[in-house]
């Protein structure tokens, strides 16, 4: 099993990409910290978890948006375990609009909710992989970085700084046995995602479907295939791949 007594820690992971990847670790093996702002979510996921894989897993209520919140999430991994190999920040979530619909308080959001949860959570993680001289760092990114999303600037603007910490966290620890990805899919079928394609087009946003129109493959990813990817960058095989960033997005972006 590639993560035969590893411990992983992956931020919203109550639901939707952080639970499947998740699931894929622990089915591999790891020891598991669930984070997530809901913590009934997270208790009920890490339960679930812990059921269906037969290893341990660490229910971790956190806004990880916040240093105090992400040093904290850290701590409660390594009074449990003692080690933390394995950091996925999945924590996220845009708020999509036109961008002269947006204000500060979303553009903040925005920021806050997907490069401030890498950043913060990142450099919790470090002191401990840097002591052990080993660490596998998977961020979550977005292929609207590379294909330029209708309505997706603001967010492209705060995904886009998680994939240029990757790149520049990944040469500056090269030497220290820990490495830094990121894992970009495109429009990937969560359960609201299939919610919202289940609705009429009155409901449904134009710029939804907009997304399709730049798939080759004319279909969302599944769960299982962006866990797959994070897996495989999160594991010991992977020690050799850093500062890369991995599309999972049916051809949307190529090259």
């Amino acid at each position: 099993m590639r993560f035969d007594q590893r411990v992983a820690c992956v931020t919203g992971a109550a639901r939707g990409i952080g639970r499947a990847v998740a699931e894929r670790l622990a089915a591999e093996g790891a020891l598991v910290a669930v984070v997530d702002v809901d913590g009934d979510a997270a208790a009920k996921a890490a339960a679930q978890i812990e059921e269906q894989s037969g290893r341990a897993a660490l229910a971790v209520t956190a806004d990880v948006s916040t240093k105090a919140a992400a040093d904290e999430v850290v701590a409660a991994v390594l009074a449990r375990w003692g080690r933390l190999d394995v950091l996925v920040n999945n924590a996220g979530g845009g708020v999509i609009r036109p961008t002269l619909q947006h204000d500060e308080d979303s553009i903040r959001t925005t920021i806050e909710r997907n490069l401030l949860t890498t950043l913060w959570c990142t450099l919790a993680a470090l002191p401990p992989m840097i002591e052990a001289g080993y660490g596998r760092v998977v961020n979550l990114g977005a292929d609207s970085v590379r294909n330029g999303l209708y309505e997706h600037a603001v967010y492209n603007a705060a995904k886009g700084g998680v994939h240029a910490l990757c790149t520049g966290l990944g040469r500056e620890f090269a030497g220290q046995g820990i490495t830094f990805n990121t894992v970009a899919p495109t429009v990937v079928m969560t359960e609201a995602v299939a919610a919202l394609l289940a609705t009429g087009p009155e409901v449904r946003p134009d710029s939804w479907m907009q997304v399709f129109d730049l798939i080759p493959m004319r279909r969302a990813a599944s769960l299982e295939e962006v866990a797959s990817a994070v897996a495989y960058l999160a594991a010991e095989e992977a020690g050799f791949i850093t500062g890369q960033v991995l599309s999972v997005n049916g051809g949307s972006s190529m090259g």
